[in-house]
């Protein structure tokens, strides 16, 4: 009884002490408005801390950054209506011809010039982006995007100084472009190896986005390996770093840096529903960059080597469909005849997961690795062939379906109008009633045949500039030249002659 007596004292008290507590703290009172957290480690203000401990700092990043990225004003030059590129059909009989309509009478059959009547001249197209010197006298990347189809180039440094600058080349398929300016002992971002990149990673957005000159985001690394469509070319590769430093119009052709001051990639779009930041920027990793600017710089053009497969990715469902043992890689759904993988070794159902030893987990990230190699070049490729583990040697070839290098004069033609072309036959020939010609056997989008004309796949040139032309020589000689061009040829199938005019 005794015990039940002390126990019962020291619950009374207890709770006498909490009731006290209660009253002088206010806990539990509805009238105050700041109250304590039940968790039980207590809530803190949070900052982000680096190894050191200190709190991070990105204003050393942005001094070594800002002064290496530059604007860059496109100007293309003034053009006139007359010149739009629409097609016209002949009839080899009277009245103006299409090369009268296109560039006057230069052959004295009178009647003047279009460009005198009422077609009249339009402003200057003015874009602008940004770009980032990667060499002190005077290199520049940006995207091809940017510069494509300028006539004059500006270029404005952090410091306000100004440049022209010449194209040294471009590559469609990447969306890179690699111009110079001609001075030394400029600043410049060395570039990183953009495989040691993780997810999570800071990063910074350097550029000119809006014009706002020297304009410098904070992000993280999002995603690595996207694919999100936005290259229009037939071999586009696309496996860009994501992020969501601020990245907008203007942003094109900048930097994405880590933090010690290295070029991880170049800002090349944005996924937006309104056309401005919203979270999703991309950037073409550094290793393709450098890999581009390379070609350029030693053969005037991108060298690309092609597997010759047509794949798609790996994931629960194929891994389901197709009975497999991973679920992550790419698979081989069918090869190219001839090509580099079918002579190889390499079997439809295959998963690729590696190459070089690096591992491959998508289809972008699997084109990344083989676009980084030239024609003739040789890459171990490891594959699970139901469940075992295999590695295959394969010797790359070119989209021709060789191990040559290509030559700059032999694509000019096909970087700058976007289009691929074949001889036709003497069978062909004859029956269009034509001496010969050459055939458009692709034609891109993204090219200046596509974009300043309404010509399709399939026609066939017979004349340039009322010169007749029976081969793909001819062709690119043609078309080596400054100025209006006229283009005349015919479609299988229709019996009139159609005529395209343009500029080079």
């Amino acid at each position: 009884m005794n015990r039940f007596t002390s126990l019962l004292g020291a619950a009374l008290l207890g709770s006498i002490i909490t009731v006290g507590a209660v009253k002088i703290t206010g806990i539990g009172n509805s009238n105050n408005t700041s109250s304590s957290s039940n968790f039980a480690v207590p809530a803190r203000l949070t900052n982000f801390m680096n190894s050191s401990g200190t709190a991070a700092d990105f204003t050393a990043t942005a001094e070594t950054t800002m002064p290496a990225v530059v604007h860059i004003k496109a100007t293309e030059g003034v053009k006139t209506a007359s010149r739009s590129g629409r097609s016209y059909r002949g009839n080899g009989g009277g009245g103006m011809s299409p090369f009268d309509f296109f560039f006057g009478d230069p052959f004295g059959g009178g009647g003047g010039s279009p460009f005198d009547q009422d077609y009249g001249q339009q402003e200057p197209n003015v874009g602008s982006g940004s770009g980032v010197i990667i060499s002190n006298d005077g290199y520049i990347v940006t995207n091809n995007h940017v510069i494509r189809d300028a006539d004059k180039l500006d270029v404005t440094l952090y410091d306000k100084r100004t440049y022209s600058a010449k194209v040294i080349g471009a590559d469609p398929s990447t969306d890179l472009a690699l111009i110079k300016i001609e001075d030394k002992d400029l600043p410049f971002l060395a570039l990183a190896n953009s495989d040691n990149s993780k997810v999570g990673q800071w990063v910074l957005a350097v550029g000119n986005p809006f014009n706002l000159t020297s304009t410098v985001t904070a992000g993280i690394i999002s995603a690595k390996g996207r694919n999100i469509h936005i290259i229009d070319d037939k071999t586009a590769l696309e496996s860009f770093i994501q992020t969501d430093a601020a990245i907008n119009p203007g942003n094109s052709g900048g930097a994405l840096v880590d933090m010690a001051g290295n070029l991880l990639g170049i800002n090349t779009a944005i996924a937006t529903p309104t056309g401005t930041y919203a979270g999703y920027g991309f950037a073409v990793p550094a290793n393709i960059v450098k890999k581009v600017v390379d070609d350029l710089l030693d053969y005037g053009m991108v060298q690309r080597g092609f597997l010759g497969i047509l794949i798609q990715d790996v994931d629960g469902e194929v891994a389901q469909k197709y009975d497999l043992n991973v679920t992550q890689g790419v698979y081989v759904d069918s090869l190219l005849a001839d090509g580099s993988a079918a002579n190889s070794g390499l079997k439809v159902g295959d998963v690729i997961t590696k190459v070089d030893g690096v591992t491959v987990k998508s289809s972008p990230e699997l084109q990344e690795q083989i676009g980084r190699h030239r024609p003739g070049d040789k890459v171990t490729i490891s594959v699970d062939r139901k469940g075992s583990q295999k590695d295959i040697s394969i010797t790359l070839k070119n989209k021709k379906g060789n191990t040559d290098v290509l030559k700059k004069e032999e694509s000019k033609v096909t970087e700058i109008l976007g289009a691929e072309f074949e001889e036709i036959d003497a069978k062909e020939a004859t029956k269009l009633r034509i001496k010969g010609g050459v055939k458009i056997k692709s034609l891109s989008q993204a090219g200046k045949l596509a974009r300043s004309t309404d010509i399709q796949e399939g026609f066939i040139i017979t004349a340039i500039d009322r010169k007749p032309v029976t081969t793909v020589a001819e062709v690119e000689k043609a078309l080596a030249t400054e100025g209006g061009v006229l283009i005349e040829g015919v479609y299988p199938g229709y019996p009139n002659k159609y005529y395209y005019g343009f500029g080079m």
